[in-house]
């Protein structure tokens, strides 16, 4: 009896977490079915890597990444963000109409910094693609 108990219990449990797996695969499937409309915004970046070239390590580097709004609504940035405190970006509040130009100012610190540096700023708004990044490369040397 406490075998066929046992089976009973093992069994239910199989069950259980098949029928979970299942709707974890249901949602995640219908996340890939995001409908964009055609009038969203469009943000297109005039370039997207910027190299400093070589500095020496305490230097601080300032770069303008420019873009355009190419879609049919206005565009709206809530963030930009950088992969570490030593590089810090800022961006338009106020919404860039269609047709407009904006600009992502970016200041990286390269204080304790040494070698070839990748920061990566991620930029979030309300365009086709929500998520944007561009990037801050060169190569920082220290002093002999």
């Amino acid at each position: 009896m406490k075998k066929v108990f046992i089976l009973a219990i093992a069994a239910l449990s199989f069950t259980a977490c098949r029928n979970a797996n299942n709707s974890t695969a249901e949602v995640a499937g219908s996340n890939n079915k995001t409908v964009v409309s055609p009038d969203a915004p469009v943000i297109v970046f005039e370039r997207e890597i910027f190299d400093f070239g070589k500095i020496a390590q305490g230097e601080k580097v300032n770069h303008e990444f420019k873009f355009k709004n190419t879609g049919k609504s206005p565009l709206i940035i809530s963030n930009a963000t950088a992969t570490c405190g030593c590089t810090v970006p800022e961006f338009p509040k106020e919404p860039i109409l269609p047709g407009k130009e904006g600009v992502i100012k970016v200041t990286f610190n390269s204080q304790g910094k040494e070698g070839m540096q990748d920061k990566v700023i991620t930029v979030n708004s309300n365009a086709n693609l929500a998520t944007a990044s561009v990037h801050l490369v060169g190569d920082v040397r220290v002093a002999k």
